[in-house]
């Protein structure tokens, strides 16, 4: 579990986070929402650490990342996986290798034992071995998200960050990738953190959403609860995506 605890954070005097308490559930596809600039992800960027909270507190399990020493934190860090936007494959490495990589920076596997991790990994996300020397630029889109997911699971992470893991996606193949995070989730009982603005993923897979607009926390609630909210922000944000996707379907 990551629980935030009254979280701010502000650059050059504007403050972007605004006492913000959440928690984040193992086990569960937990999604963070809202417009662009609503400090969605500055919020996944503190949790991670890539900023520095000015105030409050970041909880994994037991541990307040905001307190703990940095070498702490780099253990900490052995225990996150992390899909980015772009998938951010390296080019020059095949896929084997690009699941691989994260094996041979942090752990001390011979390499028969890496091969098998980089095999489970890969079997777990549905790619087949013809496609383990290829290059990311000879496989899909989807194909190269998916490959970035097993390199998130590479180390058999506790926590995974998944920030806007289905960008550039077609809406069938993003679905696909939805249930590949839900799926793997629960297999492996991680605290997932899902940064999106795809109200498809919210409907799939939001098993907890949280609201966040102009860095306040709006809302909280599950996909079942989010069309009848009573939000009136929240209300505006879905129906705003609806007439966005119904008018990019024109």
């Amino acid at each position: 579990m990551i629980t935030l605890k009254n979280v701010y954070k502000s650059f050059d005097g504007n403050e972007v986070l605004k006492d913000i308490s959440t928690s984040f559930e193992p086990g569960k596809t937990n999604l963070i929402i809202g417009r662009s600039g609503s400090g969605k992800t500055v919020l996944l960027k503190s949790i991670l650490g890539l900023f520095e909270v000015d105030r409050g507190e970041i909880w994994y399990n037991d541990r307040d990342f905001t307190k703990i020493s940095e070498k702490e934190r780099k253990f900490l860090r052995k225990e996150i996986g992390m899909v980015f936007q772009g998938g951010a494959l390296f080019d020059s490495i095949n896929v084997e290798g690009n699941v691989r990589f994260p094996l041979d920076m942090f752990t001390e596997m011979s390499s028969a034992e890496k091969n098998k991790r980089v095999e489970f990994c890969l079997d777990h996300v549905n790619i087949e071995k013809q496609a383990f020397k290829l290059s990311p630029s000879e496989i899909s889109g989807g194909m190269q998200k998916r490959v970035a997911i097993a390199r998130a699971i590479a180390l058999n992470p506790k926590y995974l960050f998944c920030d806007e893991p289905n960008s550039g996606l077609d809406p069938e193949t993003a679905t696909v990738i939805d249930k590949l995070i839900q799926a793997l989730t629960k297999e492996f009982q991680m605290t997932t953190i899902i940064n999106t603005h795809d109200m498809n993923s919210v409907i799939e897979i939001g098993e907890s959403v949280l609201f966040i607009s102009k860095g306040h926390k709006e809302w909280v609630g599950t996909k079942h609860e989010i069309l009848d909210s009573g939000n009136q922000k929240l209300d505006d944000f879905i129906f705003a995506n609806k007439l966005y996707a119904q008018m990019k379907g024109k």
